[in-house]
C-alpha cells in the first residue's frame, strides 16, 4: 500500500518508521529545511532523535505530489494544525481515504477531529481516527503496541485496519468514531491531573482513584456526545488512559508534574518542546461540560489550574472536600 503521512512530528515519524518496512511510505513536512536535514541524516533530529528512518521511507515537502500518489493518507499534525493541513490537502485535489492521529478538541470551536475533517473535506470521503495507547518512541523502536482504527464506516475501518496491521503493531477496527475520539481527547486531561497528583506526593491510591473517576467523566461526556459506553472500556478509552496517566513518556503527565512543582504554564510548555494536547482539551472539555450540564469535577479542576490561575494544591483540596456520592458512571 502507498501511504503518505502528513506532518513529520514525533508520531508521524514513528508511523513512517513502523510502517515503512511493509508499505511504500512518504513522510511529508512543510518545512523544506527540516526535509533536507531528514534526507541527509535519515533521522528526525528534532522530534524523534536516535531513530533511523528506513531507506524505504521518502521524505518530501511537495504536498500535491505526496498526497496524490497515496492509497491512504494519515494526517499526523496536532489538532490545532489539522484544519490548516486539511485545507491545503483539499487544494491538491487528493481523493484518497484519510486517517488522523491527533487527539483533542479544536481550540476555540471545541470540535472533535472528525467534525473538522467534515467541514474541510466534506462528508463523502472515507476517513477515521488512529488512536489508543501508543507512545511514539516505543512504536518507532518496534516495541509491541495495540491501537484502534475507528470510523463511522465499519467496512472501511476493517479494511484499513487489516491493511496497516502487522509486525508488532496490532490494529483493531471500531465503528464508534465519536467514542474513540472522546477517549483520546480526555485521557490527556486526566494525565495532567495524574501528574499533579503524583507531583504532590499523593501516592498510588490517589492515582488509582483519580483514573477510575476520570474514566467515569470521560464516559459521561462521550455518551452525551454520541459515543458508545463499551468503547471507553477498550483501547481508545481505558487503555489510553492507563498508559498516559502512568507512563513516564507522557507529555501531559509531565505537564502535571511541573504544575505541582509550581512552574508557570508558559515555561512548562517551552521546556517540553512538544505539543501537550491536554492543555487545550481541558478548556474545551470544561466548556462542553458546562454547556451539556455534565458533572466533570476533575476536568473542571484541571481547567482551573491551567487557565484560571488556581493553584494545584487549592484545586485538589476542593476535589477532596466534595460531598460523598453513590459511585456511578
Amino acid at each position: 500500500m502507498r501511504l503518505t503521512i502528513l506532518a513529520a512530528g514525533a508520531w508521524g515519524t514513528a508511523l513512517a518508521v513502523a510502517l515503512g518496512s511493509r508499505h511504500e511510505v512518504v513522510l511529508w513536512a512543510r518545512d523544506a529545511a527540516a526535509v533536507r536535514d531528514m534526507r541527509e541524516t535519515r533521522e528526525n533530529r528534532r522530534f524523534l532523535p536516535g531513530i533511523a528512518l528506513p531507506a524505504s521511507v521518502r521524505v518530501d515537502d511537495d504536498l500535491a505530489a505526496s498526497a496524490n500518489r497515496a492509497d491512504l493518507l494519515i494526517a499526523a499534525a496536532p489538532l490545532a494544525g489539522l484544519r490548516g493541513v486539511l485545507r491545503r490537502l483539499r487544494e491538491t485535489g487528493a481523493a484518497a481515504p484519510l486517517l488522523w492521529v491527533c487527539k483533542g478538541f479544536e481550540p476555540g470551536s471545541g470540535k472533535l477531529p472528525h467534525q473538522v475533517a467534515a467541514e474541510e473535506l466534506g462528508e463523502g470521503i472515507a476517513c477515521g481516527a488512529l488512536t489508543g495507547p501508543s507512545f511514539a518512541e516505543e512504536v518507532a523502536r518496534g516495541l509491541p503496541a495495540a491501537i484502534t482504527l475507528a470510523s463511522r464506516d465499519g467496512e472501511f475501518a476493517r479494511r484499513a485496519a487489516a491493511g496497516l496491521h502487522g509486525g508488532r503493531l496490532r490494529i483493531y477496527a471500531n465503528d464508534d468514531l465519536i467514542g474513540a475520539e472522546t477517549g483520546g481527547a480526555m485521557k490527556n486531561v486526566m494525565a495532567i491531573a495524574a501528574g499533579i497528583s503524583d507531583g504532590l506526593g499523593f501516592g498510588h491510591n490517589a492515582r488509582a482513584a483519580l483514573m477510575t473517576r476520570g474514566l467515569a467523566e470521560i464516559t459521561r461526556l462521550g455518551v452525551a456526545l454520541g459515543g458508545q459506553p463499551g468503547t471507553f472500556m477498550g483501547l481508545a478509552g481505558m487503555g489510553d488512559l492507563l498508559l498516559t496517566c502512568a507512563g513516564d513518556l507522557s507529555r501531559n503527565r509531565r505537564v502535571g508534574l511541573a504544575l505541582a512543582a509550581g512552574k508557570p504554564l508558559p515555561r512548562i510548555l517551552a521546556e517540553l518542546g512538544h505539543v501537550a494536547e491536554g492543555v487545550g482539551a481541558a478548556r474545551e472539555a470544561a466548556a462542553l461540560a458546562r454547556r451539556l450540564a455534565i458533572d466533570m469535577p476533575i476536568t473542571q479542576a484541571v481547567d482551573a489550574i491551567l487557565h484560571r490561575g488556581e493553584s494545584a494544591a487549592d484545586a485538589v483540596e476542593k476535589l477532596l472536600g466534595r460531598d460523598p456520592k453513590t459511585e456511578s458512571i
